[in-house]
């Protein structure tokens, strides 16, 4: 009885183990220290699906873009975890941006409870909170890398910017435009105690906008307008275009003016003026941003692949058959070794014995040249 209990004991065990068993993903990539995984590209390809769809593809064109563009799923896994490693090399520190990033998400979401933010993001993400700060850690971390080591890089010599813009006169001439940004403090559905406070409300938020805190975060705060998360920004008006008082208050007035709140249908509207295109051609010092613009983005992107190619070159690479690194670094050494295959060193019963022997000589026998006193001198004349 005692060995047939024992018997359906280790049955038992033996069926709870069996269930416990878990198909390990395949490793297809090692990147230095880490790995990449046959279910990390397929994720990365049904996240590409699910993009090119909401851009309005399908059927044959879908399949089509989807075989273009997965070709490069290895290689931008890669470069990731390239940038990442080099961040964590340069000893980045992220931690600050992360938490500040992450409180501008939840106040634009206007949680202030944190259990309920971290639900709002997995309903959002379909990930855990402690993954998505993860993912946006490295994806700040990559971006910091980038620009310190290869964007910031980029520079450009006034005489530069001003042969492109003597080329290219006729795409800087433009209509008189204003650009401005709003907050809407609404006053829908309030009794006449409702309205004063939406005014007083008004008021001061123009009072601490004009003592300099950022009308884009009061925006996004306190706003009841549609671009409130934008942090109140509007499209670009010509003339006639804005209702007549609002175009009244802003239309002469200079960048960064702040009017005092203006009575509309739905409540009072605070605007700020980002800026004032005047027609006809603009300035060198106007569009020099834009003139920078046109001129890095030819220069960043084969800048940011030779980065990427020496990053490639000083790593330890090894990619499994079947799997292509389309940004692979030329003469770069990236074989697959299966470590199954590595033959461990056969020796023979004396060879051992020689070792143990050897081992055991040197244990009591002063190596020669070195003395044995405590004082550490050389025997050597």
């Amino acid at each position: 009885m005692l060995y047939r209990a024992t018997l359906l004991g280790l049955v038992a065990a033996f069926a709870v183990s069996a269930a416990d068993v878990t198909v390990m993903d395949e490793i297809v990539c090692k990147v230095n220290g880490d790995i990449i995984t046959r279910d990390e590209l397929g994720h990365s390809r049904k996240l590409m699906e699910d993009e090119l769809r909401r851009q309005g593809l399908n059927g044959a064109r879908l399949a089509e873009a989807l075989n273009v563009n997965s070709k490069n799923i290895l290689r931008e896994r890669i470069d990731q975890l390239l940038l990442i490693q080099k961040g964590k090399e340069l000893d980045l520190k992220i931690d600050p941006e992360v938490a500040k990033q992450i409180a501008d998400i939840q106040r634009k979401a206007k949680i202030a409870d944190p259990e309920k933010f971290r639900q709002f993001v997995r309903e959002q993400t379909g990930m855990p909170f402690e993954d998505y700060r993860d993912d946006l850690k490295n994806q700040m971390l990559t971006q910091r890398v980038i620009r310190q080591e290869v964007s910031g890089k980029i520079q450009f010599k006034k005489e530069d910017l001003k042969a492109y813009y003597d080329a290219h006169k006729d795409d800087f001439m433009r209509q008189e435009r204003i650009f401005l940004r709003e907050i809407l403090v609404s006053t829908e559905g309030k009794d006449a105690a409702g309205l004063a406070t939406a005014e007083r409300k008004a008021k001061d938020l123009v009072a601490r906008a004009r003592k300099g805190e950022k009308f884009q975060e009061l925006a996004i705060s306190n706003s009841d307008a549609a671009t409130a998360p934008q942090g109140g920004e509007m499209p670009p008006f010509e003339k006639g275009q804005l209702l007549a008082q609002i175009e009244d208050a802003v239309w002469t007035k200079d960048r960064g003016y702040v009017t005092d709140p203006i009575k509309v249908a739905n409540g009072f509207e605070i605007i700020r003026v980002e800026e004032h295109n005047k027609a006809g051609l603009a300035s060198l010092e106007e569009v020099e941003s834009v003139v920078t613009e046109q001129l890095f983005q030819p220069r960043m992107e084969p800048a940011l692949r030779a980065y990427l190619t020496k990053l490639r070159q000083d790593a330890f690479l090894e990619i499994k058959p079947g799997y292509d690194d389309t940004g692979a670094a030329p003469g770069k050494e990236t074989a697959w070794v299966d470590p199954a295959q590595i033959k461990p060193e056969t020796v023979t019963k004396e060879e051992v014995a020689s070792r143990g022997r050897r081992r055991h000589l040197f244990g009591v026998i002063p190596v020669p040249v070195t003395s044995t006193n405590k004082a550490g001198t050389s025997s050597s004349q």
